[in-house]
């Protein structure tokens, strides 16, 4: 693989590649992995593991936890919520952060979901033939079901109405940060699908 994709990945679909799992020290059996998204418009990098490399655009965090596990072989320019850019700066410089669901071109829109933490968002990401919602710790696999991750310093009164907003959203190939050692690093869903597990968690939350 050349030097627009992830060492050691793997792709998911045409045009997204995963890195290769590394554990989560805190997640019990869960690992977390990097996904690199080859655009016409520049390539992104979405979350953090500390072995990821390649080159890339931008990098995007879905929440201040993943710059424990960030990797210095990244120099992309580093986005992420203004929530949670003061918890990302105690390790890494932020280029720029952001508080609104927007647009990057015609193809990549951020969109705010706190909940897990203040400043957690999601990323759609429209390939032409899939739409992939990148949703970190908010949504993540526990033996290949969706789960959430919910802190005692978690918002739950935020977190469901984030996960309402997910499920209205359109997409059809889910992608967290976790998911359990051995298992899928992503998950293949319509609309019906998602709205009866959002609707689950929701009522976990």
């Amino acid at each position: 693989m050349g030097m627009t994709q992830l060492m050691e990945s793997e792709a998911v679909i045409p045009h997204l590649y995963a890195s290769a799992p590394e554990p989560l020290p805190f997640g019990r059996d869960l690992v977390i992995r990097a996904f690199l998204l080859e655009r016409a418009g520049g390539n992104l990098l979405v979350y953090s593991t500390p072995t990821a490399s390649g080159d890339v655009w931008r990098q995007y965090l879905n929440h201040g936890h993943e710059a424990t596990f960030a990797s210095d072989a990244v120099t992309a320019p580093l986005f992420v919520h203004a929530a949670d850019r003061a918890a990302v700066e105690e390790t890494h410089h932020v280029r720029a952060s952001f508080t609104r669901r927007h647009m990057l071109d015609d193809d990549f829109e951020v969109i705010p979901t706190p909940g897990h933490t203040p400043g957690a968002t999601a990323y759609l990401w429209d390939t032409g033939e899939h739409r992939v919602l990148f949703t970190g710790d908010t949504i993540f696999l526990r033996d290949g079901e969706w789960a959430t991750a919910v802190l005692g310093s978690s918002d739950r009164e935020a977190y469901r109405e984030s996960l309402k907003l997910i499920r209205e959203l359109d997409f059809d190939l889910l992608v967290p940060w976790a998911a359990t050692a051995g298992g899928p690093s992503h998950a293949v869903t319509d609309h019906k699908d998602t709205e009866r597990r959002i609707d689950a968690l929701i009522e976990r939350v």
